[in-house]
């Protein structure tokens, strides 16, 4: 019986990730799959239904009448088998359990403080901490793997709340010593998503390609700090590093404004979900500048 659960499981997990790239191909990237199992397991999946779950296009795949009814029932079978599986794994000694996604430029000095806070509020609730971008998260939501995801640009789908927190300010930074030293080659580029790139692009033409590109913002602000050289970071990282890193601000360059989002099941009746949402928002108030 467990065994047909957990395969019942992985198929509806398979066919919500069809519905999510809207391609098999796609699809079996995602979930780590050849394209025939895919195929096969949705195959099994509407054998058992009786009924078509998507149209087959050139182009990918779209859902059926039958196929939209069965995606609600889909992310509820992967939601509740999330949920005993966490229950039926919690550490001992704690009540319950939490799993919390975020971009990890976000994780860096605003998460990570308030895990801290949390803990020492909540300390009877075991907390998991997972990192992804803004499409990863939104599936790990849907498909219940995750309680709340905070992140740059959520999409809004129904059944899910989104909830302004703060504004992330990113801010040109340097470590150089004058201004001759404003070279594209001392430039890193951190790639702290698409909007980014695209706003980036716009305002700095000159600098595209980078003569060095970083992914890992925590990273990239060591190489800043330790070598003369300039680059986009959030301000409220800079703020908490302090001016004894010897970085300064450029005031003359632009700012790159992104809201970050909480998104979380709409069903929030779970009291452990609501205090931590009413958490967040106090510590996003008291952390954003004035």
């Amino acid at each position: 019986m467990i065994f047909a659960t957990v395969m019942d499981t992985e198929f509806a997990r398979t066919f919500l990730a069809v519905v999510e790239t809207g391609s098999f191909v796609r699809a079996a990237e995602r979930v780590h799959l050849t394209q025939s199992t895919v195929s096969a397991r949705i195959k099994n999946l509407e054998d058992q239904i009786g009924k078509p779950l998507f149209e087959r296009h050139k182009n990918g795949v779209s859902l059926t009448a039958e196929g939209i009814k069965f995606q609600r029932h889909a992310s509820a079978l992967v939601r509740v088998w999330e949920q005993a599986r966490s229950e039926l794994s919690l550490p001992l000694n704690y009540q319950s359990i939490m799993t919390i996604g975020s971009q990890y430029s976000i994780w860096d000095n605003f998460l990570l403080s308030w895990l801290s806070q949390v803990r020492q509020a909540e300390p009877q609730v075991a907390l998991r901490s997972v990192v992804g971008l803004s499409d990863t998260l939104m599936t790990w939501l849907i498909d219940g793997s995750i309680d709340m995801a905070i992140m740059y640009r959520p999409e809004r789908r129904s059944g899910f709340e989104v909830e302004l927190l703060f504004e992330d300010r990113l801010v040109l930074v340097s470590s150089v010593k004058s201004n001759d030293e404003m070279k594209s080659e001392n430039y890193v580029y951190v790639d702290w998503g698409p909007q980014f790139g695209e706003d980036h692009a716009l305002h700095f033409p000159h600098l595209s390609p980078p003569g060095l590109l970083m992914d890992i913002g925590s990273l990239a602000l060591k190489y800043v700090v330790s070598t003369p050289s300039f680059g986009y970071f959030p301000e409220r990282t800079i703020r908490h590093l302090g001016k004894r890193a010897g970085v300064t601000f450029i005031p003359s360059a632009p700012v790159f404004s992104y809201p970050v989002y909480a998104v979380y099941p709409s069903n929030r009746q779970a009291s452990l979900l609501a205090k931590t949402i009413e958490s967040l928002k106090q510590f996003s108030s008291a952390e954003s500048p004035s």
